[in-house]
């Protein structure tokens, strides 16, 4: 298939800006996948389409801070630095910009307790960098670090806890697990007391998640790598559900790349972690996931693609239709997919 073959016109306007309140009063269209039929209703309403046995599976990674502003220390120059992955200790793989202005051996700083050097650059123009920190590294950069908000919203966010899940617990992302911003903590519970699942994974979100195809044919898309991990409890939790004939939803594409990465990997669901490049597309088979709680997506991206796999090209096509037509939001803040 072609990359344009995931084309749909969106007007500007239906790109949310900024969060709903309360979080659960987002829209959601529900998509059967097997006729393509679709139902128009509000996220608080999940409970009317969920089982008593079924599981859901959230991805509890939280963001990080990842946007800091670094002044250098020779030109008093500014330059924004984002956080891309943890390689040991304080020295991070970052993106900066301007890129000529953090040269190896060049130094920045950004409060008067934490400051990096740069040491390396990697051969797609990365910076290597160390940090340099009187203090606690992660609470200094929660004093003076900004959310990495995807380039489309171009609105402040107010409140920084408004782009992470009300679960968000493992420190590694550099973007949110979208699908998991529509639930509350009430919410949570009440799912919980009638008779529904939860399990957790871990899978830290990289911004190669935002990277556009550029492959006219989508095989040829090298897709970004991530680190996930499985717990024994939830592994048991899945199979259990299974064995039990229980439905496994996963919550955002991000959890059912980490179910799917373990089955393809070890063909069942069992404790394990690892880094996963898994590139989900029409045509795939899915080993582990029956239903799936999503978000809109871009156009042309590697999620509608995913989606796509799962509830069928046409049906999908046909839902963003839909979606465009019914005035929902879009992206990040937008409204949700249940597909069943």
């Amino acid at each position: 298939m072609k990359t344009s073959d995931f084309f749909y016109n969106l007007p500007e306007e239906l790109i949310a800006q900024t969060p709903i309140e309360p979080r659960n009063a987002s829209r959601l269209m529900v998509l059967d996948r097997t006729n393509g039929q679709i139902e128009h209703t509000v996220f608080s309403s999940l409970f009317n389409y969920l089982i008593k046995g079924d599981t859901l599976i959230l991805n509890n990674t939280r963001v990080l801070p990842a946007r800091i502003y670094g002044v250098k220390e020779d030109t008093g120059a500014k330059v924004e630095f984002l956080l891309l992955k943890n390689l040991e200790n304080n020295v991070w793989e970052v993106l900066a910009g301007p890129g000529r202005k953090a040269k190896p051996g060049t130094s920045f700083k950004f409060s008067d307790k934490l400051s990096c050097d740069v040491i390396d650059a990697t051969p797609e123009g990365n910076r290597i960098i160390k940090f340099n920190c009187e203090g606690e590294f992660y609470s200094l950069l929660d004093e003076v670090g900004q959310m990495p908000l995807p380039h489309y919203i171009t609105e402040e966010l107010k409140n920084k806890e408004r782009y992470q899940t009300v679960y968000s617990k493992e420190l590694g992302s550099a973007a949110a697990p979208t699908a998991g911003l529509h639930f509350t903590d009430e919410m949570l519970s009440k799912l919980k007391e009638n008779g529904i699942n939860i399990g957790y994974v871990t899978l830290h979100v990289g911004l190669g998640t935002f990277r556009p195809v550029k492959a006219e044919d989508i095989k040829d898309h090298k897709m970004h790598c991530e680190h996930y991990i499985i717990p024994s409890q939830t592994a048991d939790l899945i199979n259990k559900t299974k064995s039990e004939g229980g439905r496994v939803i996963c919550v955002g594409t991000t959890s059912c790349r980490t179910l799917e990465s373990a089955f393809k990997k070890y063909g069942c669901i069992k404790e394990c972690q690892g880094d996963t490049d898994i590139f989900i597309y029409p045509g795939y088979k899915f080993g582990c996931m029956d239903a799936l709680i999503t978000n809109f997506h871009l156009p042309e991206s590697t999620l509608i693609m995913l989606v796509s796999a799962f509830a069928g090209y046409e049906n999908t096509m046909s839902a963003y239709n839909t979606a465009v037509n019914e005035k929902y939001r879009f992206f990040s803040f937008g409204d949700a997919m249940l597909i069943v």
